[in-house]
């Protein structure tokens, strides 16, 4: 629950659950947040083991982000907390 509920790191897994991307694309797909922290926690789920870094040999390198086994599990769980909020801002 911690690592999830870090700061930028749901809505990375999100983002990745829909396709894997390369980094730009993931700054792109979640506007406001920074090179720095992006990378950081793209760390901490490789090390947690949610994410998969692929680096693509050639000019320039190509590095491209997905979901292990254990991140797309994750999608359901996700996937029912958007429906919850959605539910509850619209109450609000």
């Amino acid at each position: 629950i911690e690592l999830i509920g870090k700061r930028w790191t749901g809505a990375i897994v999100c983002a990745l659950t829909e396709r894997p991307m390369r980094y730009a694309e993931l700054g792109k797909a979640i506007p406001g947040l920074s090179d720095r922290l992006l990378s950081q926690r793209l760390r901490e789920l490789e090390e947690e083991g949610l994410v998969e870094r692929q680096v693509e040999a050639g000019t320039p390198v190509r590095v491209t982000y997905s979901l292990t086994r254990a991140g797309q599990e994750l999608d359901p769980v996700l996937s029912e907390l958007k429906t919850w909020a959605k539910r509850w801002k619209k109450a609000a």
